[in-house]
């Protein structure tokens, strides 16, 4: 089959890669009809090659049509339509039961010390292949993929996958209370995404970014926008009462603008042998922490931050002083999307409250994979969400 592969930094190809097959039980083989370009993707094609290898099948974003199942998964039958959540969970273990499938107990990647098995996500995640390809391999298909009906666009269920729950999940831990204001930094799809849901839910939503076509795409949604410069902080203090937003959603991560010195540690470490860039990646401060500096900063003492930007380092300083003096509270991590598909599929209507319909600014063919990596990193034309079809 074609599929989209990692082989280097800034290097993807369009390729022959060996097909899918049943090798469990609990698999089943899904015919892949649309994946997205997630934003997290680019820290594969930028940042975080140390952990994968050349060959490596990516992507996470996936809606298709099942093909073949193991003996173990009655709930799913060829020619069922599915997304495809972009964690491996069981369904059934001690985490799964809390509802949080991205630490499932089945899948964890032990070895690495991580949690859930992610699709085409890096040996720290287990090295699965993703699904920017014709054919994907889902394990523990018995839970993970969400049936959706016939009939609409990819681009109205797609999103289950990640960009929906992961932005939903960014709105639920930030705490917003009724009435209350947000901060969102970012307009990335994550951010836009979190910004409508915010606002959806009745929440006052001031949205941060420095790419213009990002922030007339979030006014152009009713979102307040302020363009990132210098004296942000002050421009968003000054919108909310010189106190601050009650909760601010770093939908950034760890290639924020803004932070040279960690600019600079990147860029060495992309000069080290892969066995010691994994090692400093894991143990050094590598983040670019301008977006979470500045959460900090604006969130209103006894706020609440939600982190659903991608964090990769381990020994960046934090200001802990601050963050202890202002009673700040945080909460972070993976989406759990089966936690939250329940509560999104019925959005997923006709009425389109959220814009699924048009919110992908690109649809392209995976053969143009390549091409559309370098665009959505170089943020060119518009590109804030990147659809392709095998």
């Amino acid at each position: 089959m074609k599929a989209l592969t990692w082989q280097g930094k800034r290097k993807i190809e369009y390729g022959e890669v060996p097909d899918p097959r049943i090798q469990d039980p609990t698999d089943a083989i899904v015919r892949v009809t649309s994946s997205g370009i997630c934003g997290s993707d680019l820290h594969l094609y930028e940042v975080m090659g140390p952990f994968l290898d050349a060959g490596d099948v990516l992507g996470h974003e996936v809606i298709g049509v099942v093909e073949e199942t193991g003996s173990e998964v009655p709930g799913l039958s060829p020619g069922d339509r599915v997304v495809i959540p972009f964690q491996i969970a069981c369904g059934s273990c001690f985490m799964c039961d809390q509802g949080l499938q991205t630490q499932c107990e089945t899948t964890q990647v032990r070895e690495q010390g991580m949690g859930a098995a992610l699709f085409g996500y890096t040996k720290l995640y287990g090295q699965v292949p993703g699904g920017q390809a014709e054919y994907l391999r889902v394990p523990q298909a018995q839970y993970g993929p969400i049936k959706v009906p016939d009939g609409p666009p990819d681009d109205r269920f797609v999103y289950l996958s990640d960009v929906l729950p992961t932005a939903w999940q960014a709105v639920e831990y930030a705490g917003i209370p009724d009435g209350g204001t947000v901060v969102v930094l970012g307009l990335g799809p994550i951010g836009d995404m979190a910004s409508r849901i915010a606002k959806h839910r009745g929440h006052r939503v001031i949205a941060v970014d420095l790419v213009p076509e990002r922030l007339e795409r979030a006014r152009n949604n009713g979102v307040e926008t302020v363009e990132y410069a210098a004296d942000v902080a002050d421009t968003i203090r000054d919108r909310t009462a010189g106190r601050g937003p009650d909760s601010v959603i770093d939908a950034v991560g760890m290639e924020a603008h803004g932070s040279p010195v960690a600019r600079i540690t990147q860029q060495v470490a992309g000069l080290l042998p892969d066995t010691v860039q994994r090692t400093f990646m894991q143990k050094a401060g590598v983040d670019r922490l301008a977006a979470l500096l500045l959460a900090v900063d604006v969130v209103r003492r006894g706020g609440t931050i939600s982190l659903v930007g991608v964090y990769g380092g381990a020994a960046d300083p934090l200001p802990m002083l601050t963050m202890f003096d202002k009673q700040i509270q945080f909460r972070m991590g993976q989406a759990n999307v089966r936690r939250w598909s329940g509560q999104i599929l019925p959005l997923l209507t006709d009425d389109d409250p959220l814009g699924v319909d048009s919110f992908a600014t690109h649809h392209l063919p995976l053969s143009d994979g390549a091409a559309a990596y370098q665009m959505f990193q170089q943020k060119a034309d518009g590109a804030v969400k990147v659809l392709l079809q095998p």
